[in-house]
């Protein structure tokens, strides 16, 4: 097997079935719901920027992405346009 299919396959295991994540999130507050449905549509996003979207306070959208990060359903990394800041995408 050559690098790249290992590679494949590792990043493919953290993936979710679509409907795996949806059990995940059935769980989850309304607040992770209405994060996720945001990052559905327009990802990847800063914290500043789901809020804004979603018309959350910062906090509930901190809260939010914390709940979502512990069932593995969102993924963040630094921010291209500005390392200072880390955007979040789900892991779908």
């Amino acid at each position: 097997m050559s690098m790249s299919a290992a590679d494949d396959r590792s990043q493919n295991d953290d993936v979710l079935s679509d409907a795996e994540y949806r059990d995940r999130l059935r769980e989850l507050p309304p607040s992770a719901k209405l994060v996720s449905k945001v990052l559905e549509s327009d990802s990847p996003l800063s914290q500043g920027q789901l809020a804004e979207e979603s018309l959350l306070p910062d906090r509930t959208v901190r809260y939010a992405l914390n709940r979502l990060e512990d069932e593995d359903l969102v993924n963040s990394r630094y921010s291209f346009q500005d390392a200072r800041k880390q955007v979040y995408y789900l892991n779908v």
